[in-house]
């Protein structure tokens, strides 16, 4: 894609404060922890018009629990290295999932099922701050569902659900509208990944947990906007209100 992978100063900036304010936001991210300014100078066409500038580039060292996503049991999987991939998955669990029991022969779906929970859950929390991520494919995808990636990320300024931060994704593939079934994409590739490590009871299991996705992320993003509207209790024209606001907002 001829890109040289540096950052220069001004979109360093924007990662850092991004990344800190979704943490204040109470959204599950990677922590900007410096901001390095680098003597090497980066050529960007900044407002994509065909004028190539000079700038400073930058490095922001990024902080996470974990940096292991979908795409690092998919690799393995798909290179056949499945011993590798049990290992990696069994320390996985074991650092970051204690609450699953190592010596539970379930224990590959019992992480499964959480990701699907948590992934549905940190997409609905994106959605109601409007934060589109921008790349959301299996390698920018968390197994401990954070924030991960700040590359060309946005927020909407009004409400479209075909906002699209990205200048490169002419097909706005990911564009903010996309981002919950992009996000059950990506989940089902994680299933193909762990299926080799499961048995035949095992992977019916897990198919119906993926098919609970949906309701997880509705359900995430019913209580989020609810608490926005200052909603109390249950009603059943709660997801009608909710739908014909947004739609409003889409018309103003």
């Amino acid at each position: 894609r001829n890109g040289d992978g540096r950052a220069v100063l001004r979109s360093s900036v924007r990662e850092f404060l991004c990344s800190e304010a979704m943490h204040y936001l109470g959204i599950p991210t990677s922590r900007a922890a410096s901001l390095v300014v680098s003597d090497d100078d980066v050529w960007r066409d900044q407002f994509y018009n065909g004028n190539i500038k000079k700038e400073r580039g930058a490095v922001v060292l990024r902080l996470a629990k974990s940096w292991f996503r979908i795409g690092s049991l998919e690799i393995l999987a798909h290179s056949g290295e499945l011993d590798l991939l049990r290992r990696l998955l069994d320390f996985i669990i074991q650092e970051h999932f204690p609450s699953i029991a190592m010596n539970d022969s379930n224990r590959y779906l019992e992480f499964f099922s959480t990701v699907v929970s948590e992934t549905a859950t940190l997409i609905a929390l994106w959605m109601s701050v409007g934060f589109a991520h921008g790349v959301c494919n299996t390698d920018n995808f968390s197994l401990l569902s954070i924030t991960i990636d700040y590359g060309p990320f946005g927020f909407m300024d009004s409400y479209d659900p075909n906002f699209v931060p990205n200048t490169s994704d002419d097909e706005r593939r990911y564009k903010i509208g996309n981002q919950a079934s992009v996000g059950l994409f990506n989940l089902s590739k994680l299933l193909q990944a762990l299926k080799p490590l499961l048995d035949p009871r095992q992977k019916q299991l897990a198919s119906q947990i993926l098919k609970g996705y949906d309701e997880h992320y509705y359900s995430s993003f019913t209580e989020l906007f609810k608490t926005k509207l200052g909603l109390l209790g249950e009603n059943e024209n709660d997801n009608y209100l909710i739908a014909f606001l947004l739609k409003v907002s889409l018309l103003c």
